[in-house]
């Protein structure tokens, strides 16, 4: 019976195809710096702005997996071949895209080594508090693991492998929310929209880890690659939808457990790593480490696709699909691989820089939504499926939404690098 239950709950997870690398993407370590930082500095003020990005990552998802079903075309590709000015469209959308994502990786990859090495610290107290050759050796054989999957070269490998990340990191940030869970009432006023006093830059990296524009782009290749097609859209609809809210609720449960281990206790922590110190007097080890190993397997999940980017991005620029198994895709994710491990050697942390980046990201995402409004409502690509009158509100409201966070986004970097 209980192999039946996890059998069942293995095949859900799989039913997610697409949306699984949506929350890859998405929710990496920095987007957890992110929402320990809300959490503990703001409690759950900056809720609301969570839950929209959500909403309109859900619009978003619905909008490029229902072009790439009806059409069977891909979104680089189709920028490319049928917008004005397409080339340079389709360009500065993957300029854009790589330039966020490599940028981020390196923190990414820095910040899960360290984690891991911080766990260890936290069972063997004997282990020095920092050591370079440790951080880059694990460094190192998480970047050889993950190219390493990355040669198998299979979609359905590489959706395997994600489940396996995303489920691990969503029980364990729930697990540890339960244990310091605060009021309802608490959960029910972060809904109520606000912006905290210096909290612009905040918001706009709330925006740019959530609404995240690779997770458009890479959509239809993936929809695609599963064959999906104008007959499967109800399944497509769900999958967008059922990401949608897992990315909230794995994102909104992170903040919700620093807001109730951190913020009543007047800690405010700027990085994923002094949440050991800061939570374990609060909750005690064993939470501790479920958070940690959240936060690690958050860290994986980003840094598995991250990898993929730009081959991939690449290959639908060229022709339109996905290609995994060229000498030029291993090329280029070996080339990100090295881009990967330039802050564990350099034994750098810019956790505030990866906010930054985070923050950079919501300015390609007007370019983004703009090339689907577009394309999704041209009657000779989407006949009877272009877009209906709910779904062209709710996509020129994430249009106004992404051009106000981008606003946002550049008070917010211009605070930053004020108070530098």
């Amino acid at each position: 019976m209980r192999i039946n239950i996890f059998k069942r709950l293995w095949l859900l997870l799989l039913s997610v195809g697409p949306g699984i690398f949506c929350i890859g993407y998405t929710i990496g370590t920095g987007s957890v710096t992110s929402m320990i930082k809300s959490g503990s500095q703001y409690g759950l003020q900056l809720l609301w702005v969570l839950f929209l990005s959500a909403f309109f990552a859900w619009i978003l998802m619905e909008s490029y997996g229902r072009f790439a079903a009806v059409t069977g075309n891909t979104a680089i590709n189709s920028f490319r071949n049928k917008l004005k000015w397409g080339k340079l469209w389709a360009i500065l959308t993957i300029v854009g895209v790589v330039m966020g994502q490599w940028s981020a990786l390196s923190g990414l990859l820095g910040l899960t080594s360290n984690a891991i090495y911080e766990v260890a610290r936290l069972f063997f107290p004997g282990l020095n508090e920092s050591n370079y050759w440790a951080v880059l050796g694990i460094a190192i054989a998480l970047i050889i693991i993950m190219f390493s999957f990355l040669l198998v070269g299979k979609y359905s490998f590489f959706e395997k492998v994600l489940v396996i990340f995303v489920t691990l990191m969503g029980l364990s940030f729930i697990l540890s929310m339960f244990m310091v869970l605060p009021s309802a009432a608490e959960i029910a006023r972060g809904f109520i929209p606000s912006i905290p006093t210096g909290g612009n830059l905040m918001v706009a990296a709330f925006v740019g880890t959530t609404m995240a524009a690779p997770t458009f782009i890479i959509r239809p290749l993936i929809v695609k690659e599963k064959g999906w097609d104008k007959t499967r859209l109800k399944e497509q609809k769900r999958d967008a939808l059922t990401s949608a809210i897992l990315l909230f609720v794995i994102s909104a449960t992170i903040m919700i457990a620093a807001t109730g281990a951190l913020f009543h206790e007047g800690k405010v922590v700027t990085k994923v790593l002094d949440m050991v110190y800061a939570l374990e007097p609060v909750a005690g080890k064993f939470t501790v480490a479920i958070f940690m190993f959240g936060a690690m397997s958050a860290g994986l999940s980003s840094i598995f696709p991250i990898l993929m980017v730009l081959p991939l991005l690449i290959g639908d620029y060229k022709q339109g699909k996905m290609d995994v198994k060229s000498p030029t895709f291993k090329i280029l994710a070996a080339t990100a691989c090295l881009v990967g491990l330039i802050v564990p050697i350099f034994g750098v942390n810019p956790i505030m820089a990866q906010i930054a980046t985070q923050v950079a990201s919501v300015f390609i995402l007007p370019v983004v939504i703009t090339g689907i409004i577009i394309l999704i409502n041209r009657q000779s690509l989407m006949g009877k499926h272009k877009a209906s009158l709910f779904l062209n509100v709710a996509l020129f409201a994430a249009l106004a939404f992404s051009l106000v966070i981008s606003y946002t986004g550049i008070l917010g970097l211009n605070e930053y690098f004020t108070n530098l």
